[in-house]
């Protein structure tokens, strides 16, 4: 008897087309096809800490041809601190790396030095404030992107990614997020089941990001306020977007994912500051609480916290009229029940894999419906949660809000006052 949806067949389809892809990668690095016939493929990275390191490794891992030719950050030592660890034989990719002392590039300007050194492709992993102007010089430079998550912190920010994403797909320029979970073969053959009706219409989707605090660089003498906010950029509005948009961006994404990227119409969210209280903490929140809803009535329960001492627990679930699918496990339970049994890969080095595949080939991939709503949904949840309002899409698209200084100087700069709903307003 015939399988009725072969569920398992999702994850066929998606172990298939991700060796496919790998496939046409090294068949197109046999037969040199990229840009006039160069086989080298030069790496520019911007932003040097662990997440711009990380990516760097795997961009060189992903293309043998791959060259990493520029560095860019605001700060000489984290530059030099990456580097180095580039440099370790123990990465794979240390013969890969040909930074000269021309190539590294510090201050607020290195972005554009970097896109003006000659490279084909820029990683883009500098804190997300920044992500708008260098995408926005990038695409202009005719260069593919790799751009970390979220891109932007406001939605000045996501208007202008949405504008520059456009022009890419006109320049036949590649634009792969940093949404990882998109690339991971395990999740794909999830979301392939679920559209194809393994829970039947989704009712309700759970998202939940519970997890300890983050890192912060106690304040050094000769540090300006601009220097001390940059070095702890994950604890102030202006820099990060606050968690709801710097991390939980991973499980809202998701959950725009369930509904085939449509957006929501309307979010209400709550949330606060209680453990994370001082002046060290920036002027973020510690822990969020938004429902979104879509036009056919489907919610998403979303909740995020980071808080030390307390259970942790990060795990999306979606519920249908037929199942529920236990995202992170990759099973669906109900009517008919299904579980992926491929391998879930690595999605960091997939997304690498995946985009320089698409430069040498020469057939762009273009993330930027999702990554651009999916910031947006995480903005209008935080802008929500900050007012105590009711924000709707179109308000949240339309906002007015820039939280980006004008000018980005190393001197004073006040610590912005924690929101407080019901007296911030909305803006």
């Amino acid at each position: 008897m015939a399988e009725p949806f072969s569920f398992s067949s999702a994850s066929r389809r998606q172990f298939l087309q991700a060796s496919a892809v790998t496939a046409a990668g090294q068949l197109a690095l046999s037969s040199g096809a990229f840009a006039a016939g160069a086989d080298e493929i030069k790496v520019g990275m911007v932003g040097c800490g662990g997440r711009g390191t990380g990516a760097a490794v795997q961009a060189l891992k992903a293309d043998k041809g791959a060259r990493l030719v520029a560095m860019g950050d605001a700060f000489g030592d984290r530059l030099e601190s990456s580097l180095g660890s580039l440099k370790n034989p123990g990465n794979g990719v240390a013969e890969q790396v040909a930074v000269d002392s021309d190539h590294k590039f510090v201050g607020f300007d290195a972005y554009q030095k970097v896109i003006d050194a000659g490279v084909d492709v820029v990683l883009l992993t500098a804190p997300p404030c920044f992500r708008p102007k260098h995408i926005a010089a990038a695409v202009e430079a005719g260069k593919h992107i790799f751009a970390e998550k979220p891109i932007a912190v406001d939605a000045a920010g996501v208007r202008s990614v949405m504008e520059t994403c456009a022009k890419a797909k006109e320049k036949n320029l590649s634009v792969v997020s940093g949404l990882c979970w998109r690339y991971h073969n395990g999740m794909r053959a999830t979301f392939d089941a679920i559209h194809a009706g393994g829970v039947g219409e989704i009712q309700t989707i759970q998202l939940t990001y519970l997890t300890g605090t983050l890192k912060q660089f106690p304040r050094q003498e000769g540090w300006s306020d601009m220097e001390w906010q940059m070095r702890n950029w994950q604890h102030f509005l202006w820099s990060s977007g606050d968690f709801n948009v710097e991390q939980h961006i991973h499980s809202l994404d998701k959950g725009l994912w369930a509904m085939k990227d449509e957006a929501p119409v309307k979010c209400t969210g709550v949330g606060g500051r209680q453990a994370r209280t001082g002046p060290e903490s920036g002027n973020v929140y510690d822990h969020f609480c938004v429902v979104y809803e879509w036009a056919n009535g489907t919610k998403a329960f979303a909740a995020c916290r980071q808080m030390d001492g307390c259970s942790n627990d990060v795990s999306d679930h979606v519920y249908g009229t037929k199942g529920v699918a236990n995202v992170f496990q990759h099973r669906i339970k109900g009517e008919t029940d299904w579980k992926f049994k491929g391998e879930g890969g690595d999605m960091y080095q997939i997304e690498h894999n995946e985009l320089f595949a698409s430069v040498r080939s020469g057939k762009p991939i273009n993330n930027g419906d999702y990554m651009c709503k999916s910031t947006l949904m995480a903005i209008m949840g935080r802008q929500s949660a900050y007012t105590g309002k009711t924000i709707s899409w179109e308000q949240a698209l339309n906002s007015k809000e820039d939280l980006v200084p004008a000018k980005l100087e190393w001197t004073s700069m006040p610590v912005a006052p924690v929101p407080t709903p019901g007296v911030t307003q909305f803006v």
